[in-house]
């Protein structure tokens, strides 16, 4: 019976896990209360809530690309063309190309996705019901990795009581040792799962509310709506795709046009 305080961590363990998950994920879905009836999602409000700040500046970088205002190369470098921004996520894009008028993709994403008018836009989101705090967004991914952790010292506390010294397998009408170990085991695969299917396919951004409008606009054919709701795989030019998909860093050699 030496393998029974292993029980009682493995089961203190998981049950602090997976009741954080819990609470932090109840909080997360408090946010479909106060959802406006009717909100017609902008181009950049579904790209927050699709991808966050970064997709916001992804699909600003396609609309100026595709109207010859900012010329993209294939190697990650932004040139531009017109500098007076239609709007302030467009301002703060050339905001963040700088006076040079040229910059590579990662540090314009760095910069404009930290610009006043990005996070003017999710606190207006937040405020609609529509968009998860940060504060909280964290707090369920933090409380996915716990039990994620949990699982493991299971698994490990569950091989070791097995593996005990001494360690007899009991007698007719005796449970096993392992199967004990499997009731945390799987409380804790079950709290995952359950994660995975409420949060997916916007985790990070979107609130209940925000992804039903989400899933509403995934059946545009319109081609910004697709990069805002599916990222730059949905980019239409290879060239351009390329580049947004593109992740060198800041000492590769300069790809100008």
């Amino acid at each position: 019976m030496f393998w029974v305080p292993l029980l009682l961590l493995a089961s203190a363990v998981t049950g602090l896990a997976c009741g954080r998950l819990c609470l932090t994920a109840s909080r997360a879905a408090d946010q479909e209360a106060g959802a406006p009836s009717g909100y017609e999602l902008t181009l950049y409000e579904a790209a927050f809530l699709a991808g966050g700040p970064a997709r916001v500046v992804d699909v600003t970088l396609v609309a100026m690309a595709r109207t010859r205002r900012l010329l993209i190369a294939h190697t990650g470098w932004a040139t531009v063309v017109d500098p007076v921004g239609r709007d302030a996520m467009e301002r703060s894009v050339l905001g963040a190309i700088g006076p040079a008028g040229q910059a590579r993709i990662a540090p314009i994403r760095r910069g404009a996705a930290t610009a006043d008018a990005v996070r003017a836009l999710a606190d207006r989101l937040v405020g609609a019901g529509l968009a998860v705090p940060d504060g909280v967004a964290s707090g369920v991914a933090a409380a996915v990795r716990q039990v994620r952790a949990a699982t493991v010292v299971v698994l490990a506390l569950g091989a070791a009581a097995v593996l005990m010294p001494g360690q007899t397998r009991g007698g007719a009408g005796q449970v096993p040792v392992a199967v004990w170990f499997g009731l945390p085991l799987l409380l804790c695969v079950g709290c995952l799962v359950i994660a995975r299917v409420e949060v997916h396919p916007y985790p990070r951004w979107a609130s209940p509310a925000g992804r039903r409008l989400l899933g509403a606009l995934s059946t545009r054919d319109d081609h910004l709506t697709a990069v805002a709701v599916r990222g730059v795989g949905a980019v239409a030019d290879p060239g351009l795709r390329a580049a947004l998909s593109t992740r060198r860093g800041p000492g590769a050699a300069h790809g100008g046009h």
